[in-house]
């Protein structure tokens, strides 16, 4: 039996990046996906790509109207919410000094509240489903301090947090919440204009696995968290990192 056979998904951020891999592993494995995102045409073709075991559902995370209209479309397509991947998010690099306020709170708005929002917005459908699994992508951000990042920084942390918080309150209703924390990954979200003149291959060469990480190692971390693999684990923080936060060497 595949890993994820009869459940239904929704992973927000699903249009590219970590959020189509994680659709791409899920489908694999059985499930049903509702890939959720702001870029239409690239969520379309994810979802084309994918065939009937996907559908496609344009979602501005900050909007309670839009949350509510994704799990009503999911359960009107498949019958059904088991899972919810909170997986989009943005970033945005500036020092403290010069960060705006405005910058600083899209940043909370997308990271922060949308990760809440959809952890409230789903809560419903999945009492009604009889449990569920919500996986919410932080960052090793959310595990320590990054200069130019206290927007980032702050949102990452937050949502370490109220992982926790909710994984506390909804255990009676066998729902399971959990936090992946990411490393350098090769996506197009790690490459911003910020970084443009910066070599960071350096960087993942002194990591103990030597590299930067491909989307599809998270999608496989991700897939674990949504099964019932995992069926003993909440509140907890799961690193893919390559080692990054393991310490530091010399020499």
């Amino acid at each position: 039996m595949k890993r994820l056979e009869g459940k239904v998904a929704l992973i927000t951020g699903g249009a590219r990046g970590q959020g189509a891999a994680e659709a791409h592993r899920f489908v694999e494995e059985g499930a049903r996906v509702v890939i959720a995102d702001v870029l239409d045409a690239d969520g379309e073709r994810v979802a084309a790509e994918l065939g009937d075991a996907a559908m496609f559902q344009h979602l501005d995370v900050t909007q309670p109207d839009a949350w509510s209209a994704a799990v009503r479309a999911a359960q009107a397509r498949f019958g059904k919410l088991d899972v919810l991947v909170n997986n989009a998010g943005i970033l945005m690099l500036a020092p403290l000094e010069s960060c705006s306020l405005d910058d600083y709170r899209k940043v909370i708005d997308v990271n922060q509240v949308g990760c809440w929002l959809g952890m409230k917005s789903v809560l419903p459908a999945m009492k009604e489903a009889g449990g569920g699994a919500i996986v919410n992508v932080s960052s090793t951000a959310g595990m320590e301090g990054v200069a130019t990042g206290t927007a980032y920084v702050s949102s990452k942390f937050a949502v370490r947090g109220m992982t926790k918080a909710a994984a506390l309150e909804l255990g009676r209703y066998g729902i399971r919440v959990n936090s992946v924390h990411p490393g350098g990954i090769d996506t197009v979200m790690a490459r911003p204009p910020e970084f443009a003149d910066i070599d960071a291959s350096g960087v993942y060469r002194r990591l103990p696995i030597s590299r930067i990480g491909r989307p599809e190692e998270v999608a496989n971390l991700v897939l674990f968290l949504a099964s019932d693999e995992s069926s003993y684990c909440t509140g907890s923080e799961f690193i893919v990192d390559g080692g990054m936060l393991a310490g530091s060497t010399f020499g």
